[in-house]
């Protein structure tokens, strides 16, 4: 058993030195540098040159040996599986050479190219959750836009612009005020009848409401552009300017 050994491994090396020499040939009339063939086949350059030099000890098993010749062949423009042929690998012999440990292991294990793949999917997940907790962070940074949250205006007299508009026309002695308010922009609104609040808040574009006094109503607005108003039936007039806290006073015996 053992001298049939030694008899197969001098086959091998014979083999391997004779196709390694016809590589060798055909690459160098090619002018192809061995790193140019290491990267077109993904094989080492000193695993490329041992096949050229016929050196067994400094290569894998011979099924990948086999293997490297044709890819290496390929490389070459020859037909790589029909000059592999020759390459005895045996059937039931397995031969393994200690100073194979200490080559990277990831060019002949399956196993390696499996835990590469695990590595890259964990490292895409990784990448995919932090792109989204950023995503959210830089969403919850966004400003909201003024028209989505209004904001009421300030009580600070000293700071706010406030125009008080007096009524002076008179109307009949003894009819309550009305005051109709149409809203052609969201706005924040105030009103207050006969000394009491009847509504504080926001109101959207498009609203229409009426209130009505005995006495004396005010009406106090924080976009006073964008409400309009009619006093008593008579003609709409809008209440301020775009933008300006605006209140006005409605009483009986008066009018805008």
């Amino acid at each position: 058993m053992k001298e049939n050994k030694l008899h197969f491994q001098q086959e091998q090396i014979e083999k391997l030195k004779e196709l390694g020499s016809r590589l060798r040939q055909f690459r160098t009339e090619q002018s192809l540098p061995l790193e140019e063939v290491a990267a077109r086949t993904r094989i080492q350059a000193r695993l490329l040159n041992a096949i050229e030099e016929g050196r067994l000890d400094q290569l894998p098993e011979p099924v990948y040996i086999k293997g490297f010749i044709k890819r290496f062949a390929d490389a070459l423009g020859l037909n790589g599986a029909e000059f592999a042929s020759t390459f005895p690998i045996g059937s039931a012999i397995q031969f393994i050479k200690p100073t194979w440990r200490h080559l990277p292991a990831a060019q002949l294990r399956p196993i390696h190219l499996y835990l590469l793949y695990i590595c890259l999917v964990i490292g895409a997940v990784s990448s995919l959750s932090l792109l989204v907790n950023r995503s959210a962070q830089q969403a919850q940074q966004l400003p909201i836009p003024s028209n989505s949250q209004p904001t009421k205006p300030q009580q600070n007299t000293d700071t706010e612009t406030l125009k008080l508009a007096k009524v002076t026309q008179s109307i009949e002695e003894g009819k309550s005020v009305q005051v109709g308010i149409t809203l052609k922009a969201q706005s924040w609104i105030r009103v207050v009848a006969d000394g009491k609040t009847e509504f504080e808040g926001v109101l959207p574009e498009g609203t229409q409401r009426t209130w009505v006094a005995n006495q004396k109503l005010i009406v106090r607005a924080g976009n006073a552009g964008g409400v309009l108003v009619e006093f008593n039936n008579e003609s709409v007039k809008q209440l301020g300017a775009p933008g300006e806290v605006q209140e006005v006073t409605f009483a009986a015996n008066s009018s805008l």
